[in-house]
């Protein structure tokens, strides 16, 4: 990865400093007086589409929630019929495609208070539960508050390698990391669970560092969500197949993992293909507006698709649009994301996006590249 440095200088322009890891943006060049002014146009931005959102944006959600619905309720019939191969992998798809809408598009939105702004008690972020072992308070703390403030900046934002992974130089190397591949293949097929796991910050606990009644009762939240969870997947529905239960069981397994593997593979798309900066903690004293947007900015990268891609991902393949205003309706990123192009083109920064399979390639790449010791590829 690359780091930015944005201390001043008798020259205050902010300078990149790369490291091996990956290819470097081209330094900025900005002065502090160029920053703050690209800040405030980006907040126009942002008070454009808060006074634009409407009941086109409330409809769109609607019927997303509705589409999900149906798909999932005719996956689960069709695997009712899942001894017969075509309707199992029918329904399997449905259910998968369904699982994937309520994970990305739905729940990871609606928890951002994307829609509070509707105020519908059915979708509001202090309601919605997802069809997830996560639980909506502890990922909101995780995700919305530590890794949307601090986004990539190491030892703050715990998203930087999940707590397993090496995906940046400033990581000191150890054994353990030569399974960094493997340990994201794993991480890819559990992802909910993974997730779920790192939002406990359970190394945190045991070293003292948060008190331990708040991981017990978060714990306990996980606990009784994925025991639903697992309950409702793999044992009442299959039972209610009665002697197709174990079609219907290995549907809902096929089902879980393809979300898994698909929001995986978007989310580290998003944010640890070539290009993205990682940066120090020290970086954030007294962090101005303008220097925030510039660290999502670089900490993150789209990726480029079609209207269904985009639905897909929740809207994530446009991650930097995504950074830069977490709780705007995701179905204006695509309306977003040529405006704060257009700026960034004004301003000579760097705008990260590419295909999947090409950026998840960059991402496997450095991973492999990160377990081996500094000293087998510092030549």
């Amino acid at each position: 990865m690359t780091v930015l440095d944005t201390r001043e200088t008798t020259n205050p322009r902010i300078v990149i400093r790369p490291v091996p890891s990956t290819p470097a943006p081209e330094a900025l060049g900005l002065t502090t007086a160029q920053v703050e002014e690209f800040g405030r146009k980006l907040d126009a931005i942002r008070e454009e589409i808060l006074a634009a959102r409407g009941a086109s944006d409330a409809a769109y959600i609607r019927r997303v929630i509705k589409a999900q619905r149906y798909l999932e309720i005719g996956g689960r019939a069709m695997l009712f019929a899942g001894i017969l191969p075509p309707a199992w992998v029918a329904g399997t798809a449905m259910l998968s495609v369904a699982k994937i809408l309520e994970n990305m598009e739905i729940g990871h939105n609606v928890l951002h208070g994307q829609w509070d702004w509707m105020k519908d008690e059915k979708i509001h972020s202090s309601t919605w539960e997802w069809d997830l072992v996560s639980d909506a308070k502890g990922w909101k703390n995780s995700h919305n508050y530590a890794h949307h403030t601090f986004t990539n900046v190491l030892g703050k934002d715990r998203d930087v390698g999940y707590g397993l992974l090496r995906i940046t130089e400033e990581q000191p190397w150890r054994p353990y990391y030569r399974g960094n591949l493997v340990y994201n293949g794993l991480l890819s097929l559990f992802f909910q669970w993974g997730v779920a796991l790192h939002d406990l910050e359970y190394e945190r606990a045991f070293a003292g560092n948060r008190p331990f009644p708040e991981f017990l009762a978060q714990l306990g939240r996980i606990a009784r969500k994925a025991r639903r969870q697992l309950l409702k997947d793999y044992l009442l529905f299959p039972a209610l197949a009665g002697p197709f239960f174990l079609p219907v069981l290995l549907g809902n397994f096929s089902a879980n993992t393809v979300r898994n593997v698909w929001s995986h593979a978007v989310i580290f798309c998003g944010h640890f293909p070539d290009g993205t900066v990682v940066f120090t903690e020290d970086q954030l004293e007294g962090e101005t507006r303008g220097q925030w947007y510039l660290r999502q900015l670089l900490g993150s990268a789209n990726l480029s698709g079609g209207k269904l891609f985009h639905l897909m991902t929740g809207n994530l393949s446009h991650q930097i649009e995504h950074h830069l205003f977490p709780d705007l309706p995701s179905n204006r990123y695509a309306e977003i994301a040529p405006k704060v192009r257009a700026l960034c083109t004004e301003y000579g920064l760097p705008y990260t996006t590419g295909r999947l399979g090409k950026q998840y390639f960059q991402v496997l790449r450095k991973l492999f590249r990160l377990s081996r010791k500094p000293a087998d590829y510092a030549a």
